[in-house]
């Protein structure tokens, strides 16, 4: 394995043809599976730009071209943070006219990295998103800068968002405005936070655990009808929560990581809600979050509503 010029050996993380989906030597773009494969080569590939940046890795040097070559994908453009500088996101474009199946577009965010160069401005935007204020960033900005233009640009074209940790929950944002007009995008969360208390690893007791989300779904549903009584007549056509209901993404997580974990236990709890038959409880207290019915209870601007999303097309443990 060779060296960087800064004299740093890359660990084989950073090596696609030790640690990348070599094995996908003729895609299935079909296959689910599959699919996640790529999309988070993709991603990987965004990680690696930046630690080609940080370590001075060009040419020969360099390790991130094949985390997208391989897929017969070249890159477009390079998103970079104004602040500190570095790579956080990449747009990928397919080589050859896409079939329906096969992105033209894959537009991919890293997540934090903590080395000296990242860490301060990563920990940042962490903290950011867990005030719910990652939409004011810079960066979120940037991004969702260029996914109008690639969307605007793409004449129809398949477009897919993908990301892992901080960049799932940009992607997740992002999935989520361009929802909001009418733009259904294609989207692989790895891995994003879920910002509430974890449940699923903090407890292993399964009756606790159902027991405290069923008191939050009870207290929720509760503060929901009667913070927004008044406003039931409201037509559904103008329902952010139902608006975003027709986008759908992918979901994978790992059952043992805290930060995103909870999905698991998020949408099993649902599941468990309509087959006691208290369903109905359930839908309502999901069309808020604590944070929202809390601040328009105190008449509070908490900045973007956090609509949690519908029951994904695959929640799959990595």
């Amino acid at each position: 394995m060779k060296k960087g010029t800064e004299g740093v050996m890359p660990s084989e993380r950073e090596v696609f043809s030790l640690s990348g989906p070599v094995h996908l030597t003729a895609v299935d773009w079909n296959n689910i599976h599959q699919r996640r494969s790529i999309a988070a080569s993709l991603v990987q590939g965004v990680y690696i730009l930046e630690r080609d940046r940080q370590q001075n890795r060009h040419g020969s040097q360099a390790l991130a071209l094949p985390w997208w070559d391989y897929f017969h994908f070249q890159l477009n453009h390079m998103l970079i943070d104004d602040d500190d500088l570095s790579i956080f996101g990449a747009i990928y474009e397919y080589k050859y006219p896409s079939a329906p199946n096969i992105p033209q577009y894959v537009i991919a965010f890293r997540g934090t990295i903590t080395k000296s160069d990242t860490r301060l401005q990563d920990l940042k935007l962490d903290l950011q998103c867990v005030r719910n204020n990652l939409h004011q960033s810079s960066r979120f900005q940037l991004a969702m800068h260029y996914i109008h233009n690639i969307v605007a640009s793409s004449k129809g074209a398949s477009v897919w968002l993908a990301g892992h940790s901080l960049g799932s929950a940009m992607a997740l944002l992002a999935g989520k405005n361009m929802a909001k007009i009418g733009y259904f995008l294609e989207t692989y969360l790895l891995n994003p936070p879920f910002l509430s208390i974890p449940i699923e690893g903090g407890f292993k007791d399964e009756r606790v655990k159902l027991g405290i989300r069923f008191a939050s779904s009870v207290v929720k549903a509760g503060l929901s009808l009667t913070v927004n009584g008044s406003q039931h007549h409201k037509a559904q056509s103008h329902d952010p929560f139902v608006v975003l209901s027709a986008w759908v993404p992918y979901l994978f997580v790992n059952p043992a990581d805290p930060i995103c974990s909870e999905y698991i236990g998020y949408f099993e709890h649902r599941k468990k809600m309509e087959e006691i038959g208290v369903g109905k409880l359930e839908k309502v207290a999901t069309r808020n979050s604590m944070r929202n019915l809390l601040s328009s209870a105190l008449r509070m601007d908490s900045g973007p509503k956090d609509y949690p999303i519908q029951p994904p097309k695959s929640v799959e443990a990595e």
